[in-house]
């Protein structure tokens, strides 16, 4: 009687947004964002999509963006900002942009850690809006100190290095569903971003 190995197929890599060869985010999925220079990421992202791009904040406890700040990175006029006006209303309104598919790129910064279900809604929502109109849309969730959401597709966590001429920034992903832990120094932003490996700090991993 002959027997037939199974062989698991290899799984077909997914459309992403990437900045970098080293750094990519799978679209139609809620990403997450943290570290002091967590801005500077979703900017760095911003610049390599095309079209609007929403960012969602709550209208307490932060700043608004600077436009001489943005603009080295990504035109202020491509940007929608919305400003809910309860906590509960932050994630909604991302998951109903998400779900609208008319954007590629749609940033909450939020206070504190969503929790899984919301994230689950969020991804589906993505997952949503790119059947419906096409556009396949990313998530990404800005989230303070050293973050921690479930359920996301990746983690990267973003700090400035203050030692580089021209300016260099630390970072890491931490968690990635396809992806292991790393790290990096990044110069060049953003025009030429150059990326040298470096080992993850064990506090980050």
């Amino acid at each position: 009687m002959s027997t037939h190995l199974l062989g698991r197929r290899s799984e077909r890599p997914r459309p992403a947004l990437s900045p970098a060869p080293e750094v990519s985010l799978t679209l139609c999925r809620l990403h997450e964002a943290c570290g002091s220079a967590r801005y500077t990421f979703a900017l760095w992202l911003a610049r390599h999509t095309q079209g609007p791009v929403f960012w969602i904040a709550p209208d307490w406890g932060t700043a608004p963006l600077n436009p001489d700040g943005m603009q080295r990175f990504v035109h202020p006029g491509r940007f929608t900002f919305l400003a809910p006006r309860r906590p509960e209303e932050l994630l909604w309104c991302m998951e109903e942009v998400l779900r609208a598919g008319i954007v590629p790129l749609v940033i909450a910064d939020i206070p504190g850690l969503p929790g899984l279900t919301p994230v689950r809604r969020l991804h589906l929502a993505a997952e949503t809006g790119a059947s419906e109109t096409g556009q396949k849309p990313l998530g990404l969730i800005l989230t303070p100190g050293d973050g921690g959401a479930q359920g996301i597709e990746s983690r990267w966590h973003m700090t400035p290095q203050h030692m580089h001429e021209g300016g260099a920034w630390r970072l890491t992903r931490l968690r990635a569903r396809n992806a292991p832990p790393a790290s990096w120094q990044v110069t060049g932003l953003p025009e030429k971003p150059h990326l040298r490996s470096e080992v993850p700090e064990s506090a980050l991993a």
